[in-house]
């Protein structure tokens, strides 16, 4: 999402990332991109993983149908961030269906924000980067086509919007590309995009992910202008084979290592099984992940973590859905750990992410999963399915770690109601809505993490392992014998009634797990369920429970009251 880059003390604002509102117009917002190839997946598929993190984002499904255009048709194009109306382009002929963040030709785009030097914007541009996203999947059948496309509409129309990475992928290949505007007096891009290779994976959070890059590879795109631009500006000076993108685009700071980069880090660490293996001149290279520990935390930015790395293992859907879902846990910056989770190990932070204490600034951890995610997914391309069948969007609303995926085919005809886009917004309710039930389950367990959360995961992955092992494949099975009957129209109507359907149940399981909680925690006592779920009764009354749980608080917390209080509540 939108990261917005205030000039003065960028690098605080950075490693804030996630809702700083000192020195900014509007809080920043930060998300998390996990790419993994074809090779690196478990079922051969290619895969993007979005957290869209903002807290000005309503969590619904958006489509467009796709169909033929008269000549001289226009399109509208109207700010992802802010709705505001900034022009229009032309259309093309013919454009394709889309779901979310995917199109019927298994293409898949999803970004992350840097900001990036405020020099750079372009604010007469039309196509701000939310729309590039949209319009490109409308328009393009490839990560390659993307890729042009992206960068022919910025050069035609302008980019007003700040500095970007795109992961892109389809069912053969991924790329991740970075990008900036080139400043206001001039359309087009400053972009470079590398292929991942096959097998391998990448990451990016906020931070422009591009260093140094191969200048003669058909694996490496980028703008022909590109190194002699920041010379012109006096942001690099030396040979073209050593030119960083990043470091001339948008340097690296504390904040942006910290608030960022280790968000990769730990996507990273958790993927790999604590082994980074990567490219090294030309050599293969295995290192620990906790080699990189101070480069992630900020201490040492001499380092340079890789940008692509091949786990140790093939990944599946789930892999990378629970790598959205962290919060550190494990490592030196765990968020359940410290006495900011308080006393029932909350890994969140309330904004501003930064406080101050006797003249000294502190901040919070950023991690993957966040409060204010508005919508989340992990896109699968595959390419032992035929278009209709294989492209396959996992979708979910609000925070990662205490919400579920749910299995939406992109030749689906409609969009399950409790994620079509008007049912309800960020400031009128809906009980019909998936992302204010996800919300009232998240808050919910906000109170008593430590008891809550993990009741909540156990019925997310429930619902996930089941589509996942049992009814997709079978989906997948029928529509494929459908299709091959010639019964197109049939497998779009049997993948609408499976994505509604499923979405819809699940819904329904939500709001009635949402009122469990309600009952089974209320006032911090908890009450105990025999097998299959029922609550534990006493022998005279159906209505009074056999046996309460008092919650209490951690440790961690326990001595920090009794440090600072302990005079006034020391039992004598």
């Amino acid at each position: 999402m939108n990261y917005r880059v205030s000039s003065l003390k960028k690098g605080l604002i950075a490693l804030l990332a996630s809702g700083a509102t000192l020195l900014v117009s509007r809080p920043s917002e930060a998300c998390t991109n996990i790419i993994v190839t074809p090779g690196a997946s478990a079922d051969g598929s290619a895969m993007v993983s979005y957290a869209a993190d903002s807290h000005w984002l309503y969590g619904e499904l958006y489509s467009h149908p796709g169909g033929r255009w008269k000549a001289g048709s226009r399109v509208d194009i109207v700010e992802w961030d802010s709705q505001k109306p900034l022009g229009s382009i032309a259309q093309v002929e013919r454009t394709f269906r889309t779901v979310g963040n995917m199109n019927e030709k298994q293409l898949i785009i999803g970004e992350t924000t840097w900001g990036g030097r405020e020099e750079l914007v372009y604010p007469a541009g039309v196509m701000d980067y939310g729309s590039l996203i949209y319009i490109t999947l409308q328009r393009a059948s490839t990560a390659r086509e993307a890729i042009q496309t992206i960068v022919a509409l910025a050069t035609e129309y302008g980019y007003p919007s700040e500095g970007e990475t795109f992961s892109i992928a389809d069912k053969n290949e991924a790329w991740v590309m970075d990008l900036a505007g080139k400043g206001p007096d001039e359309k087009g891009l400053l972009w470079v995009a590398r292929r991942i290779p096959d097998g391998y994976i990448c990451a990016h959070a906020n931070q422009a992910r591009i260093t140094r890059f191969p200048l003669n590879s058909p694996d490496c795109l980028y703008a022909p202008d590109v190194i002699q631009y920041a010379r012109s500006k006096g942001w690099y000076e030396g040979p073209d084979e050593n030119f960083s993108y990043r470091d001339a685009y948008n340097p690296l700071d504390f904040g942006g290592a910290r608030g960022c980069e280790a968000r990769v880090w730990s996507a990273f660490n958790r993927l790999c099984d604590e082994v980074f293996t990567y490219e090294e001149a030309g050599q293969r290279v295995s290192r620990p992940s906790y080699d990189w520990i101070d480069f992630a935390m900020g201490y040492d930015l001499s380092g340079e973590m890789p940008l692509f790395v091949l786990p140790q293992r093939k990944l599946s859907v789930k892999d990378v859905a629970d790598a959205m879902r962290d919060h550190f846990e494990g490592t030196p910056m765990d968020m359940t750990r410290d006495i900011g989770a308080g006393g029932n190990g909350c890994p969140y932070r309330w904004r501003p992410m930064h406080f101050e204490v006797d003249g000294k600034t502190y901040v919070n951890e950023r991690a993957i999963a966040t409060q204010q995610t508005g919508f989340w997914f992990v896109a699968q391309a595959r390419p032992t399915l035929p278009d209709p069948v294989g492209a396959l969007l996992w979708f979910g609303c609000d925070d990662a770690a205490t919400s579920y995926l749910t299995p939406i085919y992109v030749a689906t005809e409609r969009i399950p109601w409790c994620l079509t886009p008007g049912n309800g917004d960020l400031l009128h309710y809906s009980a019909e809505s998936q992302f204010w039930m996800c919300n009232r389950v998240t808050n919910a367990c906000y109170r008593m993490y430590d008891r809550m959360a993990p009741v909540v995961r156990a019925s997310a992955d429930a619902y996930e392992n089941d589509m996942l092992t049992r009814a997709v494949p079978e989906q997948d099975a029928k529509a494929v014998a459908l299709l091959e009957k010639g019964g197109l129209k049939r497998v779009r109507k049997a993948l609408t009634a499976f994505s509604c359907d499923n979405a819809q149940a699940q819904f329904a399981r939500w709001t009635a797990l949402e009122e469990l909680l309600l009952v089974k925690f209320i006032d911090g006592n908890i009450k105990a369920q025999d097998a299959d779920g029922k609550f534990l009764h006493s022998q005279y009354s159906e209505g009074i429970p056999e046996k309460l749980e008092f919650g209490g608080y951690n440790e961690t917390w326990k001595r920090a009251v009794a440090t600072h209080a302990g005079p006034t509540l020391e039992s004598k």
